[in-house]
């Protein structure tokens, strides 16, 4: 967990935004995505 206690901005929801969201993620980082897009904003959502 090495972003355990981080904050990432992602400014992407698709392709590779998606997947740097997902890796930040399961490191342990509070991640926020932004897209034009909201359908690839909300694939990427989870609320804790």
């Amino acid at each position: 967990m090495r972003l355990k206690g981080k904050v990432a901005v992602v400014t992407d929801g698709g392709g590779i935004g998606r997947a740097t969201s997902l890796l930040f993620a399961n490191e342990g980082a509070k991640v926020v995505v932004l897209d034009i897009n909201i359908e690839n904003a909300l694939k990427n959502s989870r609320t804790n």
